[in-house]
């Protein structure tokens, strides 16, 4: 399966470079002279503003309630203190086994792969997270193949991050080759965001050494709203689909984003017609800074129940909560 990839920039590393990092740029880009909120002080050090600019084109330019604008753009809420939230709201300092992987659930282990993302969700569990202490990448994965091959009950691994498809094809194919060297090891899952929010990602080296393991493999992305997903990225996803890449989607319910029954709805229709089942709708996880995304459990599940009459039950996401030290996410 290995073959040597081009390690010049590619396209998607250039327009990974050439991100947003400035909310005055990003305003300026979406034809807004002012947000009426203040900005979060946490973009100067702690968790920084990061956006393409292929994510922002499908904004509603002049609206400051687009969804996926409030995905990304950092408020000065943030910066408060909610008793309820905490640095690490799903136990994965408890869980980490060996640097960088995870393991919470019998069966499969997670690797964080990488730091790194290609944009900055403002609602994301792991912004807290000390990446610098904990990835797998340390000693060139040795660490953490020993770890899953001295494990005979391990039948599948799962590539996150930050996100693992900000690294090299070459790195990632070497990677997967080790993985196919471990006799139990049947699965690869790869949990990602970029065929969403950077689809350049999707090129031809990333599509050679996915399409070309012996290994099993998902591909979990997460999309939250309908409008996410334009032709070009319906047109990357159906490129998995054809080299045996199972896709599936994760969504979390997020405040004034996609917390309306039609919205839910739109989605899964949408992510169907492209090629992907709806998988997961998450309640938020309760990390510090994202209070404000957060939808009471009364009104979730009132909407779960509008949403099971609205659609034929493969379409309909399972509901969960995933809560540290449980031996699995807990339906709801």
């Amino acid at each position: 399966m290995i073959k040597q990839f081009l390690d010049s920039p590619q396209s998607w590393q250039t327009e990974l470079a050439n991100a947003i990092h400035d909310p005055k740029e990003l305003l300026t880009l979406m034809e807004l002279d002012h947000y009426p909120q203040e900005i979060s002080k946490s973009i100067e050090h702690r968790f920084p503003l990061r956006v393409p600019h292929s994510y922002v084109a499908r904004m509603k330019k002049g609206d400051p309630n687009d969804p996926l604008f409030l995905q990304v753009f950092p408020l000065a809420i943030e910066d408060e203190i909610d008793p309820n939230f905490s640095l690490d709201p799903v136990g994965d300092l408890a869980a980490t086994t060996v640097s960088g992987v995870l393991q919470k659930y019998i069966g499969r282990v997670l690797l964080i792969t990488t730091g790194a993302c290609a944009i900055n969700c403002r609602y994301c569990f792991r912004r807290h997270f000390p990446y610098a202490e904990h990835h797998a990448v340390k000693n060139h994965w040795k660490e953490a193949l020993q770890y899953i091959a001295q494990d005979s009950t391990i039948k599948e691994v799962i590539l996150s991050g930050g996100d693992p498809l900000v690294l090299s094809d070459n790195r990632l194919a070497n990677l997967v080759q080790k993985l196919e060297e471990i006799p139990h090891v049947k699965r690869l899952r790869i949990h990602t965001r970029l065929p969403i929010v950077l689809p350049e990602r999707i090129n031809e080296s990333l599509l050679y050494w996915l399409g070309n393991t012996s290994l099993q493999k998902i591909m979990v992305i997460h999309t939250n709203h309908a409008n996410e997903i334009d032709q070009n990225i319906a047109s990357v996803l159906r490129k998995l689909s054809d080299i045996g890449c199972y896709l599936f989607n994760q969504t979390v319910l997020l405040r004034k984003i996609n917390d309306e029954v039609d919205i839910l709805a739109n989605l899964s229709e949408r992510l169907f017609e492209v090629g992907v089942i709806p998988y997961y709708l998450h309640m938020l996880d309760k990390v510090q800074g994202a209070a404000h995304f957060k939808v009471d459990l009364i009104k979730a599940q009132s909407l779960y129940k509008k949403l099971r009459t609205q659609l034929p039950g493969y379409l309909v996401p399972l509901l969960v909560q995933e809560k540290a030290g449980a031996p699995n996410k807990l339906p709801l």
